[in-house]
């Protein structure tokens, strides 16, 4: 499928962006894009990512593989759109309680989006965000750092800090769950992590993890909501200090302004 000249993006995506109606050439009566979606998305949720393809789509759909091709050009096309319906339509939240409380529920609707459909996390990555859905998300998130002195770039890199932290929990916790469900080998070291190092570790080469062993950290049972919510805090931390400098910075660099000896 030719892409749309101008835009760089194939037919598909633009489709989903409502700037193309129809396909070029003629559809299949019954068939269109949303529908192949859905039916990728069913499959990559009963079997799992890899079991995705265009002749298993096809065969959920009821049609050849060939009627496809009429609607997304390739695989690659059809993994973005499937991740764009699977997060779904942005939260609702904005700077009303303060930036810090917006991003904070902002990254908590990422995880929670993350972990109702898992295989997104092992889907690749061709290229930043370009689908609808995606694009709403960032602009929700921009949208609770809009009174904040921070310049666009590092709005942006918040707001990857963030997503980063939900994306490395999620795919964390699937994993972990992913052993367990099969019995994987490593799930026992995992389980008996404190007892293992226990075992290896010298007290003089590494007195800190010795430390860290014999305080019996090990041998609680992991919260993964503590963790998540003391890594974001953490992180939201650093750009609140951030926010703070930029907002003594900017009117000081307005007065240097005035007096005609600097750049606004």
């Amino acid at each position: 499928m030719d892409e749309v000249t101008g835009t760089g993006l194939p037919a598909s995506l633009l489709a989903a962006w409502g700037k193309r109606d129809r396909p070029a050439r003629g559809p299949k009566p019954g068939l269109t894009l949303t529908r192949i979606v859905d039916a990728a998305v069913r499959v990559a949720a009963a079997h799992g990512l890899g079991a995705v393809s265009m002749s298993r789509v096809a065969a959920e759909l009821g049609t050849a593989p060939m009627s496809l091709y009429r609607y997304v050009g390739a695989k690659d096309e059809l993994l973005e759109l499937m991740f764009d319906v699977a997060v779904g339509p942005p939260p609702d939240v904005d700077d009303r309680d303060g930036w810090r409380a917006g991003l904070s529920r902002w990254a908590l609707a990422v995880r929670a989006a993350l972990r109702r459909h898992s295989w997104v996390l092992h889907a690749p990555l061709h290229g930043p965000p370009i689908t609808p859905n995606q694009i709403g998300w960032l602009e929700a998130a921009l949208r609770c750092l809009r009174t904040t002195a921070l310049e666009e770039g590092e709005k942006l890199a918040s707001v990857l800090l963030v997503s980063g932290l939900a994306w490395r929990e999620s795919t964390l916790a699937v994993d972990i769950e992913t052993a367990q469900a099969s019995d994987n080998k490593w799930l026992q070291v995992a389980l008996n992590y404190g007892t293992t190092l226990a075992g290896l570790v010298d007290a003089d080469r590494h007195p800190h993890v010795s430390a860290m062993v014999a305080s019996g950290i090990f041998e609680e049972p992991g919260d993964p909501d503590y963790e998540f919510a003391f890594g974001l805090e953490r992180i939201l931390d650093g750009i609140e200090a951030l926010v703070a400098s930029r907002a003594v910075a900017k009117p000081a660099r307005r007065r240097a302004g005035r007096g005609g000896g600097a750049s606004p």
